[in-house]
């Protein structure tokens, strides 16, 4: 994917603000070694985590989300509250696909995405494309 609009990197820098944790209904796949990890931080069973978080569809599961903001259900005062834990699909933003088809799709992430901004220090190509290649394995 070299000679790509962004083969020179982006500017992006995280400040976990929450905002790609809500605002649409959707999907949070995630897989049984993921819900394993959420499930020791919240130091509970993999089944309660289970029957509590998630939902199946399918033959996958996707955590839960609030049924009027559709906020993650592991979102609390704008904060996530397996952070440490969360799913690849989760830990790829904004790097998925549909973000970065041109500059101006990722322009229009940015308008939801603070971590977006002239300021923040640029990720290298090579970064941005593993976490591509991982959000895409991922679906």
């Amino acid at each position: 994917m070299k000679n790509s609009w962004y083969e020179s990197g982006l500017k992006f820098k995280c400040t976990e603000c929450g905002k790609c944790c809500t605002g649409a209904p959707g999907y949070v796949w995630v897989t049984e070694k993921e819900m394993e990890a959420m499930a020791a931080v919240l130091d509970i069973s993999l089944k309660e985590f289970m029957r509590k978080y998630t939902r199946r569809i399918g033959q996958r599961f996707s955590l839960l989300e609030s049924k009027t903001t559709y906020d993650c259900i592991f979102l609390k005062d704008k904060k996530c509250q397996v952070y440490k834990a969360r799913p690849t699909q989760c830990r790829t933003y904004p790097w998925w696909p549909q973000n970065l088809r041109s500059e101006q799709t990722w322009k229009e992430t940015a308008q939801a995405c603070e971590g977006i901004h002239e300021e923040a220090p640029v990720v290298a190509f090579e970064t941005i494309e593993g976490q591509r290649r991982l959000s895409e394995e991922n679906r």
